[in-house]
């Protein structure tokens, strides 16, 4: 059923034993400080919602993240300085001319991110900083303290290993538009100040060939997927206002556009060990319908998934270094080419 949350709902989570469900590095470091109320940084999500849906299906929170002195526009704007020496981690573009663009077709680069974040009120641009807890501390201590919420509701890593762990901030000018994509990790959306329309589909919309496409490049991207004929009934339009937020399942396919006003939002996202080898199931897949069969998804035969994850550990680094040298290739070949 198409579903539109223009509020969240649960109360906060009992918090025992927080501090042993921290990540190893968060113990080692010390309790988050208390320091701009970092320590009371928190997730209200209903135990009962987080149960039935959790990395199936979104469902919507609350949080005060927006009473966070780190997240106002003054202190991300020192934030940014901090990032001009490392262009890996961030990215700056245009707003997409609608929902339904390629990702990538949409202009990006073209601004400074000091001369980025100096317009996000005066013309369309879409910031994203990425992992400002290895730029800021105090980030370091927010994404620690929400993810140790979350696995208190998970009931810890139940045996996987984390095998990544970050989050990013979106600062984005009004009436901005962010084309339909997915990720492949599971994330947790907060909205921290203006307004956003978050356009999420359940992971059902996705076909398995999709998918295979996707897990075959064994890399750490964002997934290029039409819009046009996805199922409406597997739509949630979450409303999103300061101190509203949602999860979003690995693999859900969103659109997002912001409203009348600048927004900023957080997310942090996290991998396990169990959900790279289903993305390399999938990879394994490929293969296999290509050569005319039907392959059961990730899920079906445990026994058989962790065959064909295991079988696509070498050779999807191999294929992916083998793709770069192409590419290489071609470029140098395209350059003589050119030359008078």
């Amino acid at each position: 059923m198409n579903t539109r949350q223009d509020t969240a709902f649960g109360a906060q989570p009992a918090m025992a034993d927080l501090d042993s469900a921290l990540p190893d590095r968060a113990r080692r470091n010390g309790a988050a400080p208390t320091g701009d109320r970092l320590a009371a940084a928190h997730l209200d999500i209903d135990r009962a919602e987080f149960e039935r849906r959790f990395d199936r299906e979104p469902f919507a929170f609350t949080h005060n993240l927006q009473s966070l002195d780190a997240f106002g526009f003054d202190s991300l704007t020192g934030l940014a300085k901090k990032f001009a020496d490392h262009p890996r981690d961030f990215f700056v573009s245009a707003s997409a001319p609608s929902a339904d663009s390629d990702f990538f077709s949409v202009p990006h680069g073209h601004h400074p991110l000091a001369e980025a974040m100096a317009r996000v009120d005066s013309a369309p641009v879409r910031i994203l900083l990425k992992r400002p807890e290895d730029h800021d501390e105090r980030f370091r201590a927010i994404l620690d303290r929400l993810f140790a919420q979350v696995l208190e509701l998970r009931g810890g890593l139940r045996g996987e290993k984390l095998v990544r762990l970050e989050s990013a901030i979106f600062i984005t000018s009004a009436s901005a538009t962010t084309p339909f994509h997915f990720d492949p990790e599971i994330a947790f959306f907060s909205q921290i100040e203006g307004g956003k329309i978050y356009h999420m589909y359940s992971p059902a919309v996705l076909g398995e060939p999709e998918l295979e496409r996707f897990y075959l490049q064994g890399m750490v991207s964002i997934g290029q997927v039409p819009l046009n004929g996805r199922d409406p009934r597997h739509e949630h339009v979450f409303t999103l206002r300061a101190g509203l937020g949602m999860h979003q399942p690995q693999n859900s396919p969103h659109w997002v556009e912001t409203r009348a006003e600048r927004s900023i939002s957080y997310s942090f996202v996290f991998e396990t060990d169990a959900t790279r080898a289903a993305g390399r199931a999938r990879a394994f897949n490929y293969y296999l319908r290509k050569a005319g069969l039907e392959p059961q998804p990730p899920g079906a035969h445990p026994t058989r998934d962790a065959f064909k994850a295991g079988s696509m550990r070498g050779l999807i680094p191999i294929r992916r270094r083998l793709g770069s040298l192409l590419k290489k290739v071609r470029r140098g070949r395209s350059a003589r080419i050119d030359r008078p």
